[in-house]
């Protein structure tokens, strides 16, 4: 089992923690890593581009010559893609770029993402993770005291409190343990969360 350090919000080392291996120490498969990530990018297309084809675009019925004796090259329509203001070839249209992991892949890849977080030294624990009220500025106290810059932080459940207070912070994004995805823990320097969460992760993922 992996042993991390615990902080409080002031930044102090308060404790440790013990790690679950089924969780937080599996081996890293970097393909369903790589899967998750293609798979999460690809379903947030909207794929809403079109272009028209020759066939779509208006006008271009009549033929722009005769087909022998001009000295042009013979031309069937002025909406050719060859022609300035004629259809695109091959022109993209509105399609769904979804696709399919599957469920015990997807959670290979996430297991293997809070591992890497724990090996690179990237997943800060906190004794708590509590606002009396709604301010940005404690937040940002917190954040100037652990030495963050960019984080993903993981709750236990909708505290808006803290939702709240970090909305505003740049390079900051919140997330309970049932919306975490393998893309937010890569892209975000450090993983951060409460003793407790860490504890409902466990449960959640094991």
């Amino acid at each position: 089992m992996a042993k991390v350090a615990v902080y409080n919000m002031d930044g102090r080392e308060v404790g440790s923690i013990r790690l679950s291996d089924g969780v937080f120490g599996v081996e890293i498969n970097e393909h369903l890593v790589h899967l998750a990530v293609v798979q999460h990018l690809a379903n947030k297309r909207q794929g809403t581009q079109k272009a028209k084809t020759r066939s779509e675009v208006r006008g271009g019925g009549r033929k722009p010559w005769r087909q022998k004796g001009t000295g042009h090259a013979r031309q069937g329509s002025i909406r050719a893609p060859q022609w300035k203001g004629g259809g695109v070839v091959f022109a993209p249209v509105p399609r769904d770029y979804h696709f399919k992991v599957n469920r015990k892949e997807k959670r290979a890849a996430l297991k293997s993402a809070l591992t890497s977080r724990v090996q690179e030294g990237k997943l800060i624990v906190l004794e708590e993770l509590k606002f009396d009220e709604i301010k940005t500025k404690n937040f940002a106290k917190m954040m100037d005291n652990l030495n963050l810059k960019k984080a993903l932080v993981v709750l236990g459940g909708m505290d808006q409190n803290v939702i709240l207070s970090a909305r505003n912070v740049p390079n900051v994004k919140t997330a309970q343990t049932n919306e975490i995805n393998v893309y937010d823990i890569l892209k975000y320097d450090t993983l951060v969360c409460d003793r407790d969460t860490i504890i409902k992760i466990e449960e959640v993922y094991a």
